[in-house]
């Protein structure tokens, strides 16, 4: 039979829509993707219990393809990609309304749209109280440029007596003048064999790691009062004639943005009666220095270096800057103003450490011997919390034998059992059942934020109402921070800081497993 005629040619007929990256559906069992940071993407909202995890929208308009063009053929531009959709973070009051209709016409809604803008509205003001905290990074940059190559000469020493002395380092108080303004920060001298300026120099500007402004080796000058080296002060009363005062050391200094008040081992050293007084606001004191602790050690730990001799005593508190117009007239308890905390004393994990400051911390330190540095920064922390809440501890309690049990904790306010569930889980005898520093710094947010043991008095603990509680939770926060300008024009500080990075990150996924670990 005769071959049928040929078939005219036509262009094949596409889809609607070609694919975007990414948006293909995923396998059962395949990992869910997830971005850097949740503030760039925008949750969807779901309902029910035990939903899987939520795919992350894509406001990208769609590339549409009209059924007469193949793929080779270029694209016409359409109406809705010369005017893409905005990204959540840069939505504002003032966004205009066809912009803003095209994201309540995407799958997520009104819902996911709220809350995506409310996570980039968290995001904002924690990089905004940051900045208010630490400074503007360009110019503590150009201040390095300034200091460079500068000694004693260039600054003023304020005061001859040290402002604040830690186990390993004196600090003096001096004066620098810098564009037009008078400048205070610290001169840190370290004591013989405690010095880590080369290591301190990388490490970056992070809120609870001493910050480095310069360096430089110099005599020191004749006021300086250091004590246990001659100097001047140690010039005899008896002499006839004036003697000629000795000269001073020539030392290697440290230039820190941050001038310390005080060590933690001061801190907790004069607030006994406060803690007697009002056991609650110091409790939620100390629970707030841990975290700022825990936060530090895990910027350290990615970076592979430890801190050095991780005692009160080499942990020093910054007043933070003067309370808000608001609260200048206010009278606050003595004691209960939050302070910064600053790890200031560093070394590579490879290295051996440096040598103690005192006889109780060498015996610690080689109680700890066997033990790698992240798992003696866990025993540490919670020895910590014991000493901060005023209860004796020694080595062999926690690296005894196991019929010798930890002392017993106080509870004295809503954080104490709290403490001391984290501490029995810092210094489990079990390396396997100890938690780490990201586990410890999740209990301590939870234990100061919620949510609490009550939340699930009613309800059945779920992934679904943890995630109700954590989107009504953001929203009131958001709203308390907006009266709180509006009304009393109280500034947020370091705790509205620490909470709001909080709430910032955390998922229901890990609010579920720390609320098992905590509860």
């Amino acid at each position: 039979e005769p071959l049928p005629p040929p078939l005219p040619k036509k262009q094949l007929q596409r889809a609607e829509s070609l694919p975007e990256p990414g948006s293909s559906r995923r396998c059962h069992g395949d990992p869910e993707p997830r971005a850097g940071s949740i503030l760039y993407s925008t949750p969807v909202l779901r309902h029910g219990q035990g939903a899987p995890p939520r795919d992350r929208p894509s406001w990208t308009p769609k590339k549409t393809l009209t059924k007469s063009q193949s793929l080779g053929e270029p694209l016409a531009p359409s109406s809705s990609q010369q005017a893409p959709a905005p990204r959540l973070k840069e939505l504002t009051f003032g966004t205009a309304d066809g912009e803003l209709g095209q994201l309540l016409q995407s799958p997520a809604g009104v819902s996911g749209v709220v809350l995506g803008c409310q996570e980039a509205s968290l995001a904002r003001l924690s990089a905004h109280m940051q900045e208010e905290l630490l400074g503007p990074e360009q110019r503590q940059q150009l201040l390095q440029a300034e200091l460079a190559g500068k000694g004693w000469a260039a600054l003023r020493v304020l005061n001859p007596q040290p402002c604040c002395q830690s186990g390993d380092a004196w600090y003096f108080r001096v004066g620098f003048t810098f564009e037009h303004s008078q400048l205070q920060f610290a001169a840190k001298v370290p004591k013989p064999c405690c010095s880590s300026l080369g290591l301190q120099s990388s490490l970056g500007t992070y809120c609870s790691i001493q910050r480095l402004l310069g360096r430089f080796t110099d005599r020191l000058p004749q006021e300086l009062l250091l004590p246990g080296i001659p100097g001047k002060q140690s010039q005899g009363p008896s002499s006839e004639e004036p003697a000629c005062p000795a000269p001073q050391p020539v030392l290697q200094v440290l230039l820190c943005a941050e001038v310390p008040q005080q060590t933690l081992a001061d801190f907790v050293k004069g607030s006994h009666a406060l803690h007697r007084t009002s056991p609650g606001h110091y409790e939620r004191l100390g629970c707030l220095l841990l975290l700022q602790l825990c936060t530090g050690l895990e910027h350290l730990q990615q970076q592979n270096v430890a801190q050095g001799d991780l005692c009160p005593e080499n942990l020093l508190l910054v007043q933070c800057p003067c309370p808000p117009r608001s609260q200048q007239g206010q009278k606050e308890p003595p004691g209960l103003s939050l302070p910064r905390l600053l790890i200031s004393s560093f070394f590579k994990v490879q290295e051996k450490p440096r040598p103690c400051s005192s006889s109780q911390e060498q015996d610690w330190s080689q109680g700890l011997a066997a033990t790698s540095p992240p798992a003696a920064a866990e025993l540490n922390v919670g020895r910590l919390i014991y000493q901060i809440l005023h209860v004796d501890i020694s080595l062999e309690n926690i690296l005894g034998s196991r019929s010798k049990k930890l002392p017993e904790i106080p509870s004295l306010s809503i954080y104490s059992a709290g403490l001391k569930r984290l501490a029995t889980l810092l210094l489990h005898r079990d390396p396997q059942e100890r938690v780490s520093l990201q586990q410890a710094r999740a209990l301590l947010q939870v234990l100061l934020w919620g949510p609490r043991q009550e939340l699930f008095a009613r309800s059945r603990k779920s992934l679904g109402l943890l995630r109700s509680w954590l989107e009504v939770k953001r929203a009131l926060l958001l709203l308390r921070f907006a009266e709180s300008s509006a009304g009393a024009g109280v500034s947020p500080g370091l705790e509205e800081w620490l909470c709001c990075q909080y709430f910032q990150g955390v998922t229901e996924h890990t609010l579920y497993q720390v609320t098992q670990l905590l509860y």
